[in-house]
């Protein structure tokens, strides 16, 4: 098994390497946190399509985060039009991106729930 699909499977264990490594050179707890978030956040959308799909029976997993990550910055960016006149792309991006960060985690602890107790219940 590669490197990137153990990464996938397991996603807090980049969390935890970039934080360290960020940590370790920088000595800045906040931008460790923030850069180990954005990291992670892509391996729990693959993570977290790839449980869908298997707890689902699917092929549509990445394709749904991929809308509500759409849908969202579409509700953030028009927010922000709104109340600011313009729209800011960096800060709408990080904002979608920190929120996917959140979700996706949500999401993956209760897929991989759902999906661990499917595993025992058919053992």
């Amino acid at each position: 098994m590669g490197l990137l699909a153990v990464l996938s499977i397991v996603p807090f264990i980049p969390f935890l390497l970039v934080y360290f490594i960020h940590f370790y050179f920088q000595r800045d707890k906040k931008a460790a946190i923030k850069l180990a978030m954005d990291v992670t956040t892509l391996f729990l959308i693959l993570s977290v399509s790839a449980l869908f799909n298997n707890v689902f029976n699917s092929g549509f997993g990445l394709y749904l985060i991929v809308l509500i990550l759409l849908i969202g910055g579409g509700l953030i960016g028009g927010a922000q039009n709104r109340l600011k006149g313009k729209v800011d792309a960096k800060r709408l991006f990080r904002a979608v991106w920190r929120l996917a960060f959140a979700g996706t985690g949500i999401a993956y602890i209760i897929l991989f729930l759902i999906s661990f107790i499917t595993y025992l219940a058919a053992a």
